[in-house]
């Protein structure tokens, strides 16, 4: 036992080294990539500047008077404070990892608003979605891939493997259109709404048809969040159960005369759930579940969407914050599936 202690404290250690190393280099290319807020914000000026110069000489200049254009001096040294370009990259990581320590991610430029308020309010989304892929994968994944072990080689084996690879290699935001053109409103079928989270008059509705109409939502969606996570899931429960149903201890349980469902569903399933396990550390990765090209699909304002306007946007305040959250849980998820791992298989031993 001391030397799991020791192995998950070296490993909480490595924590802080890793975060800084991600973010120093995250936030460098950040700062020294074109187009930035800063530079946004001075075309603008210039563009501005430029129309009131050309509206007062009588139309001439065009886009050589927008680069003649001159910013004060003043006003130039007013933005860099602003965006914080006015000192050196290293120093605007300290004064940034300074605030982050502090429990400030700092204020959005698009929004205006504190970071943490403009991405918490997405999380509801990331979390319904991230919930229910998570149970309904493993819900029917587990079977599914129990089921196709059992009839390995079946008719059913292939046929099922072939539907899943084709699953697999179809991306979620593109099922997700074919979808919605067969079955959303406008279409012939006209069974699933167009896309949004919810309908707008959802405060009106009772209780059971605020149920109803979330569900309406929710189906179509769920479908591309899931269909990239079904063949892993179910290939991976597959082949663990293949791989124990061949092992001593299973023939030596045939040999002494036990039922053939006690020994696969008691005995070689409970090992063969070792490697799905693993992943219980990651489920505090769905407080960020969100893919921008489905959200954008079905008009979903949730965290992908989110990221993606922020990046396009050089809302860096956001930008960073992101990478602030999704790195710590992922860093935190991955100690808490070793310590899944230790804990369901004592044959694991950490030095």
């Amino acid at each position: 036992m001391g030397g799991l202690t020791s192995y998950f404290i070296r490993r909480f250690l490595l924590v802080i080294p890793t975060f800084l190393g991600i973010t120093l280099i995250f936030f460098t290319i950040l700062q020294i990539v074109p187009g930035g807020p800063l530079e946004q914000e001075i075309m603008k000026l210039r563009a501005g500047m430029a129309s009131l110069g050309g509206g007062e000489g009588g139309g001439g200049g065009g886009g050589g008077a927008m680069g003649a254009v001159e910013i004060p001096a003043e006003a130039m040294d007013q933005m860099k404070k602003f965006y914080g370009m006015d000192k050196p990259i290293l120093a605007r990581y300290g004064i940034w990892l300074w605030n982050v320590l502090h429990l400030d991610l700092g204020t959005s430029y698009v929004y205006a608003e504190p970071v943490w308020d403009v991405i918490k309010s997405r999380f509801p989304v990331s979390i319904y979605f991230g919930v229910i892929g998570f149970l309904l994968s493993y819900t029917i994944c587990i079977p599914l891939g129990v089921f196709k072990a059992i009839k390995h080689g079946s008719k059913f084996d292939l046929g099922s493997s072939v539907l899943v690879f084709i699953g697999y290699s179809t991306p979620g935001w593109a099922l997700g259109l074919v979808l919605l053109v067969l079955l959303g409103g406008g279409s012939f079928w006209n069974l699933v709404p167009l896309g949004e989270f919810r309908a707008e008059n959802f405060d009106q509705l009772t209780f059971f048809g605020k149920i109803a109409n979330q569900a309406h939502h929710t189906i179509l969606p769920v479908i591309a969040y899931m269909i990239g996570g079904f063949a892993t899931l179910t290939i991976v429960m597959k082949n663990s159960l293949l791989e124990n149903l061949g092992q001593d201890y299973v023939r030596t349980a045939f040999a002494k005369g036990l039922p053939e469902k006690r020994v696969i569903f008691v005995h070689a399933l409970r090992n063969s759930l070792i490697p799905l396990a693993t992943g219980v550390g990651h489920l505090i990765g769905i407080f960020l579940a969100g893919n921008f090209l489905i959200e954008r699909t079905f008009n979903i304002n949730g965290i992908g969407l989110l990221g993606y306007q922020s990046l396009i946007q050089r809302d860096y305040p956001i930008v960073l914050g992101f990478l602030v959250i999704s790195g710590m849980l992922g860093l935190i998820g991955n100690i808490l599936s070793d310590i899944a791992y230790a804990v369901v298989d004592p044959r694991i031993r950490f030095k």
